[in-house]
């Protein structure tokens, strides 16, 4: 494992106006991840926790604090370079699986590929590899609506680990699961994070979940603490 910094948060603020108010979900967070790390943020429901992973992911603006993904910053960057840093740099998964209701499965993991340009025949041959991994090679030409929860989020997963990512940031990934396709998610994740040594960031109110990660950082009152 390389000691090589995929993204860094410094002193990271966010506050949101509601109404008259000023409300301050992150006050002067500071998070390093390391290459192949695996980190859980946890937090109770409404701490700030995806605000948190938003900003890391360069979906949202911090109010001040500054990002850096793969020693890059995002401060100065506009939308389109954060498009080709996250594509670049970064894979995703929800709690819900954000695919793609009119494409298979192969195609919904094909996609970044084919942002990126890369031959569909190409594209797809990887996704069917992937997908073969994570246990859903007899389920290429399904869509969403014929794959089951669990089958859904490992799809998403392949969709997240196609571009070979440095890092995954994942938001309650299991949050919408059973506990049987929870453990065998997370199980998944964890194997691919070795293999791939792809570095893994899960939100998580899940004790459990946290618990199988290297480090845990929780986030109380817009304060993270080891």
């Amino acid at each position: 494992m390389t000691n090589h910094l995929v993204l860094e948060c410094r002193s990271v603020v966010r506050r949101f106006q509601q109404g008259h108010s000023l409300i301050e979900v992150l006050n002067d967070a500071n998070i390093s991840v390391q290459a192949a790390e695996r980190l859980a943020i946890v937090g109770a429901s409404g701490s700030g926790k995806t605000t948190l992973l938003q900003i890391m992911g360069g979906l949202d603006q911090p109010t001040a604090g500054e990002v850096f993904v793969n020693g890059q910053s995002l401060a100065g960057a506009n939308e389109l370079e954060k498009g080709k840093i996250r594509n670049r740099y970064l894979g995703f998964v929800y709690q819900f699986h954000h695919l793609l209701p009119e494409f298979t499965s192969q195609e919904n993991v094909a996609l970044p590929l084919l942002i990126r340009r890369i031959k569909k025949e190409e594209a797809m041959g990887k996704a069917g590899a992937l997908l073969s991994k994570v246990g859903l090679g007899d389920r290429l030409s399904h869509k969403p609506s014929e794959l089951s929860g669990g089958e859904r989020q490992r799809t998403a997963i392949a969709r997240a680990l196609i571009t070979n990512p440095k890092l995954v940031l994942a938001d309650e990934p299991t949050g919408n699961l059973d506990a049987g396709n929870s453990q065998h998610v997370i199980e998944l994740m964890l194997a691919l994070n070795l293999e791939l040594e792809t570095s893994l960031v899960i939100v998580t109110h899940d004790e459990s979940i946290a618990s199988k990660m290297d480090r845990v950082l929780r986030l109380e009152n817009g304060r993270l603490s080891a």
